[in-house]
């Protein structure tokens, strides 16, 4: 099916992990530790955690729309409480958001991704991401991967745009720029991202396919599935 982006799309909202970076390769190591942490040492129940929250601890791959790969850091601690973590929830809560914003030192970019950011600024796209991380982890990121003259703007699930699927990291970019969601395209790796796109009435609702998502929990709910963010300038260039 031939697709073409509407001509009044303006800005470009990113999600982060499994889009700008490599989800497997920056996350396996740091939900293992989250899971320790969660587990007080406990191998075993860390073991039933990660499954529980989505990622095999022996091959670090993580399932589509499972918790580590769409929820937040308040939305994992209170699902790993539920399946056994002994600790509460709001100190559970703290502790991930602070493994998970340490763990931004690791972060290993999709592709290279200068000269996928660079070209789409040329253009006169604006660009921002959006995130179920913490602003702090996605600003150490941006920081990390040399991003910082690209995005300028950043929201994360605690930034008080609310948490994904709402629609509010779409509008909070509408309003920053002085444009309207229809002027936005979102692009993301899951579900939570196609359909805080759609909740928004965001112009365009573009899947990569280089993170969690798949073409079967994506392709029903994008505009258009891409292999990862590389082909995007080529994409709106056409």
């Amino acid at each position: 099916m031939t697709w073409k982006v509407d001509s009044r799309i303006k800005a470009i909202l990113f999600d982060k992990d499994g889009t700008l970076v490599d989800f497997d390769r920056t996350w396996a190591g740091i939900n293992r530790k989250a899971a320790l942490v969660a587990a007080e040492g406990d191998v075993a129940l860390a073991d039933r955690l990660l499954m529980e929250c989505g990622m095999d601890p022996s091959t670090g791959k993580t399932r589509a729309d499972s918790m580590f790969a769409a929820a937040n850091a308040s939305e994992i601690a209170r699902h790993m409480v539920v399946h056994g973590s002994p600790l509460d929830h709001d100190k559970l809560s703290r502790l991930l958001d602070q493994v998970f914003a340490e763990g931004a030192d690791q972060a290993w970019p999709i592709c290279d991704l200068d000269p996928v950011l660079g070209p789409l600024v040329e253009a006169g796209f604006h660009l921002g991401i959006a995130s179920s991380d913490g602003e702090a982890g996605i600003r150490r990121t941006v920081e990390v991967l040399g991003l910082t003259r690209h995005v300028g703007f950043i929201a994360g699930y605690d930034s008080g745009h609310g948490p994904k699927p709402e629609p509010g990291m779409i509008h909070g970019f509408a309003a920053h720029l002085g444009l309207t969601a229809a002027e936005i395209a979102m692009v993301g790796d899951n579900r939570h991202d196609m359909e805080m796109a759609r909740a928004a009435g965001a112009g365009a609702a573009i899947g990569v396919l280089s993170g969690t998502g798949t073409r079967q929990t994506l392709g029903d709910i994008a505009d258009i599935c891409i292999a990862s963010v590389a082909e995007l300038p080529e994409l709106l260039r056409a």
